[in-house]
């Protein structure tokens, strides 16, 4: 059994991380502001200027533990890893997977049904705690635009079929989350459609960075599992593409980061000070937002939910190491398709 264990996230700028006596040392202007053992951690993230000495890499990398350097507004930078871990037969598994027609349309139609179903969970519960007759049935409307996703996705008969329908139901989702925000927050957090590169708006900025977030778990429970994080199924193969990463996350974003940054919103622990504007309109978080962002994120991890399928209790940041076993025991045919995540 897997413990969960601590993501270090370190933004203050500049800090120098260190290691001392089996500790990571966390210092600003020499002075120290953290200490915490090093097997208490399963990862490093940095923002921006942040220093981390050699000593400290080789330790990590020795450990198995990775270290992910980020920009200063959360955009991925690099990664440092040990070994490349696992089965080679599971990876060979895996590439014979990806190379056939029929295994990767059968893995990626799991992948979106995952983000599907749980995307219309999402506006389902929106509906059920909406005050406004009006928006509710607008939002079951939306669920039910989900629901007929869901069956076109099972009956698709290429990736390029799916991968429309995965992106109608996504401009149909989209739409329907600016309604699950209250409306006094809406004037502020209005959601103009998924812009990314760069993010346009405050909600748009709040779920890209909640996204890295998600990334990185799912990146580190594929190579936990000994899965190549770059070879897919329903996202193109490109150089220097997580492409199977993104594929595990699709189930992940609406129940774990979106729901989030709901929360966030509507319970005003962020506002419009919260974001600045950048040249050419781009949106990004604050440090002080990223903090409480990342404090959420942690404790929403920590939750405790009972996996639908294993009926077992865990905390919700195990579940991307789940599915990642399950996902590597269908590439290696020992269960007869994957079953994403259900949230509930």
């Amino acid at each position: 059994m897997y413990r969960l264990q601590n993501t270090l996230y370190v933004m203050t700028q500049p800090s120098y991380l260190r290691l001392d006596n089996g500790t990571v040392r966390v210092e600003v202007e020499q002075e120290k502001r953290l200490q915490v053992p090093l097997h208490h951690l399963g990862a490093i993230v940095c923002f921006g200027n942040v220093m981390v000495s050699p000593a400290l890499m080789h330790a990590l990398a020795e450990a198995g533990k990775n270290l992910v350097l980020l920009d200063e507004h959360g955009r991925f930078k690099a990664r440092l890893e040990g070994g490349v871990s696992g089965n080679v037969l599971l990876r060979l598994a895996q590439f014979s997977a990806a190379t056939s027609p029929e295994k990767t349309l059968e893995l990626a139609r799991s992948c979106v049904a995952g983000k599907l179903r749980n995307g219309r969970t999402v506006i389902l519960r929106a509906a059920r705690e909406n005050e406004s007759e009006a928006e509710r049935l607008e939002l079951q409307r939306q669920a039910d635009a989900l629901a007929a996703s869901l069956r076109a996705a099972a009956v698709a008969h290429d990736l390029d079929e799916l991968r429309g329908i995965e992106g109608e139901a996504a401009r149909v989702y989209f739409a329907a989350l600016n309604l699950a925000v209250k409306p006094a927050q809406r004037e502020r957090f209005r959601l103009d459609g998924r812009s990314r590169r760069p993010p346009r708006d405050r909600f748009n900025a709040l779920l890209s960075f909640l996204y890295v977030l998600s990334m990185n778990d799912c990146r580190s429970a594929l190579e936990t599992v000994g899965l190549d994080p770059q070879i897919g199924f329903l996202h193109a193969l490109r150089p220097g593409r997580a492409a199977l990463a993104l594929d595990l996350q699709e189930e992940f974003r609406s129940p774990l980061c979106d729901r989030l940054a709901l929360t966030l919103i509507n319970r005003g622990q962020l506002s419009s000070g919260d974001f600045i504007e950048r040249d050419g309109g781009s949106i990004f978080l604050t440090d002080k937002a990223r903090r409480t962002v990342v404090l959420a994120w942690q404790e929403r991890k920590q939750e405790e939910i009972t996996h639908p399928l294993l009926e077992q209790k865990m905390p919700l940041g195990l579940v991307p190491l789940v599915q990642a076993r399950l996902l590597a025991r269908a590439v290696r045919g020992e269960d007869e398709c994957y079953l994403p995540w259900m949230a509930r």
